[in-house]
C-alpha cells in the first residue's frame, strides 16, 4: 500500500524536482518506508512514490522502470495473482528478477498495454509514463478500492492518490465545485467523478485514463458489474450448490489475500462478515490469527463482547481495546486525511481500530463488502416492500394519493424506520430510483432549500443530485429491482463512502487493509445469483450466511445487525457541542462563508439542542465541511509534521494481550 503522484506537461516545468518532492511529502503517511522520485530529463514529466513495504521488502522500490528505461511506473495496491502473471511473462521473454508485484506489473503493461487490466486480480491504482511520446496511463481497480485523483492546470496534468498532493502543485486552483457540494449534503460524501474541487476529478472505479502532454485525457471503462442471472441458478433446487460454490470462492479469495512479508491480522466485529474472513484465514494459517476490535462505553454502539465470543470460538489471538474517543481531536485530524468534506461518522471508530491494529500488524483483512454483495442493509428490505406496493397501485394514482398522504402525515424522526410512514408515503409517490435515492438522502431537498444561501441556489441553477443515481440506474443491465439498487450502491456508496473511509483511516496509520469479500471473483459470482438467494423471505444475506453456517459459531447468525458508528446525536449535545458551535457560527465558520443561510443553520442547531428534532446528520455534515474548508481553502497545504498527533486522542485500555 502506497501513495503515488505525478505530473506531465507540454512544456518544461520550472523547479519540477522541487514540485514533485513537495507533492510527494504530503502523502508520507501512505508509505513511510521508502521515498522515490523520477524526473524526466526533458523537465516535462515527473513521478513520485511513497512506499509501505509489504512484499519483497528488499526490492520493489518505485518509481520502477523496465530494463530499457522506456516505461516508468508508480503503483498503489496489491496484485494477488502476480506469481501466475510473472511465470507467463517470463515465458514470453521478459526479464523479471524480483518477487515484487510492481515489477510484474511493469512488464504486464509492457506486454499487453491496457489489456493487462482484465488479467489483474487485486486492488490497485497505478500510473505508467511512456518516454517515447511523453504520455501517461492511469488505471484504477474494478471496485475502486484504491483511489486516483487527477486535475489540469496551466497545460499540466497532475495526478495522485490524494487531493492534497495535487493541491501542493504550485498554483493549482482550489475553486469549489458547487454541484459536488450539493451532492455532499445529500449523500455525506462527494460521488465520483466529481471532487469538491472544480479542477480535480476522481478516476472512476474500473476505468483507465490516457493523456499526451497538452492533450485532452481519454477515459474508458474497462470493467463493469453485470447482474444478469446465471442459468445454473434456477431456484431453490440449486441453492445448496450455490452455497458450496460461494464458500469455495470466498476461501480461495481469503487465501490469496494472505500473502505478505510483514505481520498480518484482521479486524473482528460482532458480525458475520468479519467473522467469515477470520474463520477462513484460520483454515489457511499455521498459527492463530491476530484479531483486533474496539469497544465503546455507549452500549448501543458496542459489539466488543460479541467479537470476543467469536474470537474465542475461532481461537484467535485477540486484542480488545476500550476507546473513549475524543471526537474533537479525531475530527481535526481526519479533516487532513480525507481531503474532501466527509460526514460518515463511522470514520471515527474506523480511525481508532486502524490505529490499534497498526500496533501489531502492517496488513489487516476486513469484511467490508458483504452487505453490498448479499443485500445485507435493511434498506434493501424497505425498498423491496415499497416496490411491491408500487406494483399494486397504478402509476397514475401513486403520485397524487401517496403524495397527499406524505404531506399530511406527521414527521417522526425518533421512531424506527419501519414506523416512519411519512417517509414511506413520500417514497411511494416517487419512481423506484428516486425513492431509493431519497431513502439515502441525509439533507433532503426541502432542508437544502432552507439551508443553502440564495447565491448558492442561483449558482446551482436547479441542479438536482438525483442525477448522480440516474446515470448508474440507466447503465444497469438488470430489470430486477434489488439488483438495480445493489448496482447503485456499488457505484456510489461503496466506492465513495465505505472504501474511501477505509483507505483514509488505514493509510493515516500506514496500515494496509485488504477486502477479500470484494475480490472481483466473489463479486461477480454474487451478482450472478438470483435476488431471492440474497433476500430470502425476510432474511437478508441468506446464501452468504447459509454458506458460512458450517464454519461459524451458531450464535453469530442470530445477532441484530449493528452499524459501526458512534452516537453523534448525543455528542453534538454533549462533548462536541462547543467545538461544533464554534466551527459553525464563529468567524470563519460555516455560517460566515456565504454558502448557507445563517438563520436556517441556527434553526437546525436550536432544534437539535432542544431535543425537538434530531438533526445530527445535517449538523455533522456542516461541521465536517467547515473543518475541511478551514484547512484546505485558501491556506497553504501543511506538511504532515504539523498535524496533531493521534496518540493522545483516545483513552485506551488493552485487554487479552
Amino acid at each position: 500500500m502506497c501513495g503515488l503522484t505525478g505530473v506531465i506537461a507540454p512544456h518544461p516545468i520550472a523547479d519540477l524536482a522541487a514540485a514533485i518532492a513537495a507533492m510527494n511529502r504530503t502523502q508520507h503517511h501512505r508509505g513511510p518506508d521508502q521515498d522515490g522520485l523520477f524526473v524526466d530529463p526533458s523537465g516535462k514529466a515527473a513521478l513520485g512514490h511513497k512506499r509501505l513495504s509489504i512484499l519483497d521488502l528488499s526490492h520493489g522500490r518505485q518509481p520502477m522502470s523496465d530494463a530499457e528505461g522506456i516505461l516508468t511506473l508508480v503503483f498503489n495496491g496489491e496484485i494477488y495473482n502476480h506469481n501466475e502473471l510473472k511465470a507467463e511473462l517470463i515465458a514470453k521473454g521478459h526479464p523479471i528478477k524480483t518477487r515484487s508485484d510492481t515489477e510484474t506489473l511493469v512488464y504486464a503493461y509492457k506486454e499487453w498495454g491496457a489489456e493487462c487490466l482484465p488479467k489483474l486480480r487485486g486492488m490497485f491504482a497505478f500510473a505508467v509514463y511512456d518516454k517515447r511520446d511523453g504520455s501517461i496511463f492511469l488505471a484504477r481497480d474494478r471496485l475502486g478500492i484504491k483511489p486516483m485523483y487527477y486535475g489540469r492546470h496551466d497545460g499540466a496534468l497532475a495526478f495522485a492518490s490524494e487531493c492534497k498532493a495535487i493541491l501542493a502543485y504550485p498554483g493549482f486552483p482550489r475553486e469549489l465545485d458547487l454541484q459536488a457540494l450539493s451532492d455532499y449534503f445529500s449523500l455525506m460524501y462527494v460521488p465520483a467523478p466529481k471532487s469538491i474541487y472544480k479542477a480535480i476529478r476522481k478516476l472512476p472505479a474500473g476505468h483507465w485514463l490516457k493523456a499526451v502532454p497538452g492533450g485532452e485525457p481519454v477515459i474508458r471503462a474497462w470493467w463493469d458489474l453485470n447482474f444478469a442471472e446465471a442459468p445454473e441458478y434456477r431456484g431453490e433446487a440449486d441453492l445448496k450448490r450455490a452455497q458450496e460454490e460461494l464458500l469455495a470462492c470466498l476461501e480461495e479469495s481469503v487465501k490469496s489475500h494472505m500473502e505478505a512479508d510483514v505481520p498480518l491480522g484482521a479486524f473482528l466485529s460482532g458480525g458475520v462478515d468479519s467473522a467469515a474472513v477470520v474463520a477462513l484465514m484460520a483454515r489457511n494459517s499455521q498459527r492463530p490469527i491476530l484479531t483486533n476490535t474496539i469497544g465503546f462505553s455507549h452500549k448501543a454502539f458496542d459489539e466488543s463482547a460479541y467479537a470476543a465470543e467469536t474470537a474465542a470460538a475461532l481461537k484467535t489471538q485477540h486484542r480488545d481495546f476500550r476507546v473513549e474517543p475524543d471526537a474533537i481531536a479525531s475530527m481535526e485530524t481526519l479533516s487532513w486525511h480525507y481531503d474532501e468534506p466527509f460526514a460518515d461518522s463511522s470514520m471515527i471508530p474506523t480511525h481508532y481500530v486502524c490505529q490499534m491494529a497498526r500496533q501489531q500488524v502492517t496488513v489487516a483483512l476486513s469484511g467490508d463488502g458483504g452487505d453490498e454483495n448479499f443485500a445485507g442493509y435493511r434498506r434493501y428490505l424497505f425498498d423491496r416492500f415499497e416496490n411491491r406496493v408500487r406494483g399494486l397501485v397504478p402509476s397514475a394514482l401513486r403520485r397524487p394519493v401517496f403524495g397527499a398522504l406524505g404531506a399530511v402525515y406527521p414527521k417522526a424522526d425518533w421512531l424506527p424506520q419501519v414506523f416512519r410512514a411519512k417517509t414511506t408515503f413520500q417514497n411511494l409517490a416517487r419512481s423506484p430510483m428516486a425513492g431509493y435515492f431519497t431513502s439515502l438522502t441525509h439533507v433532503h431537498p426541502a432542508m437544502k432549500a432552507a439551508l443553502f444561501s440564495g447565491d448558492l441556489k442561483r449558482s446551482l441553477g436547479g441542479y438536482d443530485s438525483l442525477s448522480v443515481f440516474q446515470e448508474h440506474w440507466d447503465r444497469c443491465k438488470s430489470d430486477d429491482s434489488l439488483s438495480r439498487v445493489q448496482y447503485l450502491d456499488f457505484k456510489t456508496y461503496l466506492v465513495d463512502d465505505i472504501l474511501v473511509k477505509v483507505d483514509r483511516a488505514s493509510m493515516a496509520h500506514s496500515l494496509e487493509v485488504r477486502v477479500p469479500v470484494l475480490d472481483h471473483k466473489v463479486v461477480e459470482l454474487a451478482a450472478r445469483m438470483p435476488s431471492n438467494y440474497k433476500l430470502h423471505g425476510g432474511a437478508s444475506k441468506y446464501v452468504f450466511k447459509e454458506a458460512l453456517r458450517p464454519i461459524l459459531p451458531a450464535g453469530i447468525f442470530n445477532r441484530r445487525k449493528s452499524g459501526f458508528s458512534i452516537p453523534i446525536e448525543h455528542g453534538l449535545r454533549g462533548e462536541m457541542k462547543e467545538f461544533a458551535r464554534a466551527h459553525l457560527f464563529d468567524a470563519g465558520g460555516a455560517a460566515s462563508l456565504g454558502l448557507f443561510e445563517p438563520a436556517g443553520l441556527k434553526r437546525l442547531w436550536d432544534e437539535h439542542q432542544s431535543g425537538l428534532r434530531n438533526h445530527a446528520f445535517p449538523l455533522f455534515s456542516l461541521l465536517s465541511f467547515s473543518l475541511w474548508h478551514a484547512r484546505f481553502m485558501g491556506a497553504e497545504i501543511a506538511l504532515p509534521s504539523s498535524l496533531p498527533t493521534t496518540a493522545a486522542a483516545a483513552t485506551i485500555a488493552q485487554g487479552n494481550p
